[in-house]
């Protein structure tokens, strides 16, 4: 398989998604020339808001190798991902993200992430969203004790 039958079959996911009930998004994480994961729009049938294709994708790609890291792979996805797809696609350590359409496309058909780029990078007091600090110090116990844990697995 090559690099545009990866993409097809996110193209076809997110054909599926349109079908089951959910959004126009498919995603496939590819790895050492093999499809490890594939994952479509589930978010209204799977009363899920993170359900995105993406997060489906790196969910069914981690089961399958039984791990959290996905160094290496690389997502294919109908559409550029949002900021939460983003970030998991960052968390999990994909070496690349591969996309169709884009951000102006997705938010030609409603589905417009822009409110979350600007929230992001306003300061914790303009944000439109209230975010306020609470038991900070009792917080930090746990913080501590994953810092002095010897058998940790940094992530």
């Amino acid at each position: 398989m090559n690099e545009q039958d990866f993409m097809a079959r996110a193209i076809v996911l997110s054909h599926a998604g349109v079908a089951a009930g959910g959004g126009p998004f498919g995603a496939v994480v590819v790895k050492d020339g093999a499809i490890i994961g594939e994952g479509r729009n589930n978010v209204v049938p799977g009363r899920d808001p993170t359900q995105h294709a993406e997060i489906v994708a790196i969910r069914d790609a981690c089961a399958q190798l039984s791990t959290h890291d996905l160094s290496g792979a690389t997502i294919y996805t109908s559409c550029e991902p949002c900021p939460m797809c983003l970030a998991a696609i960052w968390w999990a350590r994909c070496a690349e993200v591969v996309y169709a359409n884009d951000r102006v496309d997705a938010a030609a058909i409603g589905f417009d992430d822009a409110a979350i780029y600007d929230e992001v990078a306003r300061p914790l007091d303009q944000r439109a969203l209230p975010i306020r600090r609470l038991m900070a110090a009792e917080a930090l116990t746990a913080f501590q004790a994953w810092t002095a844990k010897a058998d940790k697995t940094p992530y």
